[in-house]
């Protein structure tokens, strides 16, 4: 495999979901051998600080509710909601996730449908899903959140709710690194550019993006969509795992997750005329 450059430039559209399927296709089995085991077969993990929905309760009550996990992986999370009573589709745009969710089905038991699609070109009707969720799926990824929010809110029923966790915006002043280098503010916060990863001949092969907490927020609302709570979720006592930048030493310090929770407004009811 060749050994990735990285640096920071725009890309398109285009150029962010090649990089991604392939790198996501190609790199399954080792996320897979390094995180499955957190993550379980039938658990929904929203970050690496190991906040659990079966604590958190941040998609509130999932019974007969239609779900869409959206970067869904291995589908652990959809298989958990199965378990909890919701009608659930798992989608992602890898298909060696998607291999991976298939596994998890055939150790657990658990079977949930599976849709390998682009999260800026959902493969569903409008209005069709009570609740739209991600622990770190699609949005970090898309050169376009803001598209990837208004097709959420398309498939959402009125009075439905999008929630979904990514790295917390404050962590792009950092480099990736969970000791102490990983403490020093090197980056400006405000600059947009995407980290991208290219091959010899410049390719990206691997693309994230940064958007500020104020963005995030801009793009919720500009879909239509309001904000009902943000979780920045604390480092436990006592988890001594490191995940890739996220580390005991660091989670003490700042958050490394956000998790917005949001609700599609249902329209509000006419007065009938007075006569």
């Amino acid at each position: 495999m060749e050994t990735p450059l990285p640096h920071r430039r725009s890309v398109s559209d285009a150029e962010s979901r090649v990089a991604s399927r392939s790198w996501w296709d190609l790199d399954a089995d080792e996320y897979q051998s390094e995180h499955g085991t957190f993550l379980g077969d039938l658990d929904f993990v929203w970050c690496p600080e190991g906040l659990r929905e079966a604590d958190a309760h941040l998609l509130g009550e999932v019974k007969s509710k239609k779900v869409l996990e959206l970067g869904a992986g291995a589908a652990a999370g959809a298989r958990w909601l199965d378990g909890q009573g919701a009608n659930v589709v798992a989608m992602d745009l890898s298909a060696g996730m998607l291999r991976h969710a298939r596994a998890g089905a055939e150790r657990s038991g658990v079977r949930v449908p599976l849709v390998q699609a682009d999260a800026l070109a959902l493969p569903f009707a409008d209005s069709v899903f009570d609740i739209v969720c991600t622990a770190f799926g699609a949005i970090p990824f898309v050169a376009d959140s803001g598209a990837a929010m208004r097709e959420v809110a398309r498939v959402l029923r009125p009075g439905g709710s999008w929630v979904f966790s990514i790295t917390h915006p404050m962590r792009w002043i950092f480099w990736d690194e969970p000791d102490e280098s990983g403490l020093i503010a090197r980056n400006s916060y405000f600059n947009r550019t995407p980290y991208v990863e290219t091959d010899d001949e410049g390719r990206p092969t691997y693309v994230e993006q940064h958007r500020t907490l104020g963005d995030r927020i801009r793009e919720l609302v500009a879909a239509g969509f309001v904000l009902r709570d943000l979780i920045e979720p604390e480092w436990p006592a006592g988890h001594d795992q490191i995940w890739g930048q996220w580390s005991p030493l660091r989670g003490r310090l700042f958050p490394g997750t956000a998790i917005f929770v949001a609700d599609l407004p249902a329209p509000q009811p006419t007065n009938a005329p007075r006569h």
